[in-house]
């Protein structure tokens, strides 16, 4: 017995000589008796990854990063009718899934963005998180309940007012095709104008252009910051992330290229609504083409970040990160496999 726990010591003793010779060359090992990775000293199924360093997927294995991610700017674009027309689309007669006001989801936007980024800033410790607001019209009273939204936030919030006649010459009044277009429209267009102007201006990094009816799940921003690091270090070139997994996806026979993020399988897509994460450098390099997309009103709204996706690398996840809150038969809206009531109510803001 004796003789047995000398050797159960020696071989403990040579174990952790070895895990310390592995961390200082930086090499990554496991235990597959207990899928434990010691030299992370984390079991696989974990969050093995360190933002900034390396990406670990168990069985793909490390890469190491080169696109380190510093700041992220979101920006969410808030319009919340009030009355009788609260709980229809923009522009349209339907009602969006659960039929609450618009301010609700708007409010659960927000908690949720929230919630994640608290979550993600526990991994990513050295990141600077910049929530803005843009509103277009909303009341005093919707607006207040944004603000004690906004007071959860453990990192820089704010709020801006856009001025209704702001833009007012750069918009056109008329579609590509000639017709007329509402002042609800003209509205959401001067909100993309409007944030697009923030990121050129104010962003260094990290940029989330973001509608106010996408409701996230807590890993959401976290799996975009580590997959937006992995795949731009293996690709060596900036991304577009998209969070929804729409269902027009599965419309058609679509050929996608497969990449594996953090937790979550990502493909290529070449279509998404005017709801994306990208870097200030892929913004300036295709400005005039955001630009033409605020001030012009194509066929489809996207026309011109579809044209984007033509050149660059554009992902979406599998399955979905965030719950597009709109008309439940829509191929744009909810996501498959998913579970909107849940997502729902643990965001649900009340004030």
């Amino acid at each position: 017995m004796k003789i047995e726990t000398q050797l159960k010591k020696k071989k403990n003793f040579f174990k952790k000589i070895f895990i310390r010779i592995c961390k200082l060359f930086n090499l990554d090992i496991i235990d597959q008796s207990k899928l434990y990775l010691p030299t992370s000293e984390n079991f696989a199924n974990n969050v093995n990854s360190i933002a900034g360093i390396k990406s670990i997927n168990i069985p793909q294995g490390k890469v190491n990063i080169n696109r380190k991610v510093k700041n992220l700017k979101i920006i969410i674009r808030s319009y919340t009718l009030e009355g009788k027309d609260s709980k229809f689309m923009l522009d349209q007669s339907k009602h969006r899934v659960f039929a609450r006001p618009k301010l609700d989801y708007t409010l659960a936007t927000i908690n949720s963005v929230i919630k994640s980024c608290h979550h993600a800033i526990q991994y990513f410790k050295e990141l600077k998180v910049d929530l803005i607001i843009t509103d277009d019209k909303s009341s005093e009273n919707s607006l207040e309940k944004i603000k004690k939204c906004l007071d959860q936030a453990q990192f820089k919030t704010s709020i801006i007012n856009i001025k209704e006649n702001e833009f007012e010459n750069e918009i056109k009044k008329n579609d590509e095709n000639g017709e007329p277009i509402s002042n609800n429209m003209i509205s959401n267009m001067r909100n993309i104008y409007k944030s697009i102007n923030i990121f050129q201006n104010d962003a260094d990094d990290l940029i989330y252009f973001l509608e106010d009816d996408y409701i996230h799940k807590k890993e959401a921003i976290l799996e975009m910051l580590f997959t937006y690091e992995k795949i731009a270090s293996q690709l060596n070139k900036e991304l577009f992330l998209c969070p929804a997994d729409y269902p027009y996806l599965y419309s058609n026979i679509n050929s996608s290229k497969i990449f594996i993020g953090e937790k979550y399988h990502w493909r290529t897509v070449n279509e998404t609504l005017i709801t994306f994460l990208t870097s200030k450098k892929m913004l300036l390099k295709h400005l005039s083409s955001f630009i033409s997309m605020a001030t012009m009103r194509h066929h489809p709204m996207e026309k011109k970040l579809h044209e984007i996706y033509e050149k660059e690398i554009c992902l979406s996840p599998i399955p979905s990160l965030a719950m597009h809150c709109t008309y439940v038969n829509t191929v744009y809206g909810i996501p498959p496999n998913f579970d909107w009531e849940k997502i729902w109510k643990e965001n649900k803001f009340e004030c």
